[in-house]
């Protein structure tokens, strides 16, 4: 794990153990008895993430703007393992196999490069949406500290986009989802950790729905005919971020390169 990732963990583990050693320690010995458990109605309810109803937009539809947290490390780590049933080509199979086999230590994300879409929404750091007339940004902070663009301004695809690392996306409103469409990726991504792989045919249709202030849903359709059989699909439930986005910068200070040996 990036040096980043780990030390903004470190300080909230330290923070908790102080919290809980200061609680510990100025509590006399004899009074230490174990508190009556509160009544389910005196139950504080969590203080995160907030509840309430989704705010609205100009439009009148749920405002996804804002920074959230993916919630989806499982899903970025081993896609198959959370139940999802991958239709693979055998050769996509066996690549597939090769990947884990290896401990995947050729994965392009643990290089610092561009997971690409979906894995954006999968890995472990916040990304920030904000919504203009005509275009959706999204920042993320992880991930090659990278941003997208989300054209909502009616044009299509490019006839023949230059392949990148993140594609070509345009969105559109369907009903409260907010749906894109992103074609022309370099078929060097992976899909997670553990080598879904992914081609050039690669098209990824992605639907956001915020269900109330707190919590949103993002259902990600895979439609690769150059690796799988048929289109598959995962959803993913992002919680709203808790504080800000932070700058990180995957290529500094990177003691993970010289480690991915696998096998």
């Amino acid at each position: 794990m990036n040096n980043s990732l780990t030390n903004k963990r470190r300080v909230a583990f330290l923070i908790l153990s102080g919290s809980l050693a200061a609680g510990i320690f100025s509590t006399p010995l004899g009074a230490q008895t174990a508190p009556a458990a509160a009544a389910p109605a005196q139950r504080a309810k969590p203080a995160w993430p907030p509840a309430g109803p989704a705010p609205k937009n100009a439009e009148g539809k749920p405002d996804i703007s804002g920074a959230w947290a993916p919630n989806a490390i499982r899903q970025n780590v081993d896609m198959v393992a959370t139940g999802v049933e991958v239709p693979f080509q055998p050769w996509a199979e066996k690549i597939y196999h090769e990947r884990k086999d290896a401990i995947s230590k050729d994965d392009p994300e643990a290089l610092c490069l561009p997971p690409g879409v979906p894995r954006m929404s999968t890995t472990p750091y916040p990304f920030r949406i904000m919504q203009n007339p005509g275009l959706t940004l999204i920042v993320y902070e992880g991930g090659a500290h990278i941003w997208r663009q989300i054209f909502t301004d009616g044009r299509p695809h490019e006839k023949d986009p230059n392949p990148s690392w993140l594609g070509d996306s345009i969105g559109h409103w369907e009903g409260d989802y907010f749906v894109v469409d992103t074609v022309g990726q370099n078929g060097k991504t992976w899909i997670d950790e553990s080598g879904l792989p992914t081609t050039e045919k690669l098209h990824v249709i992605e639907k956001y729905h915020r269900i109330d202030l707190g919590h949103m849903d993002i259902e990600h359709t895979v439609d690769d005919p150059g690796a799988y059989t048929k289109p598959w699909t995962f959803t993913t439930h992002p919680l709203l971020l808790q504080g800000e986005m932070i700058e990180y910068i995957c290529q500094e200070n990177n003691k993970d390169v010289q480690h991915l040996v696998g096998k």
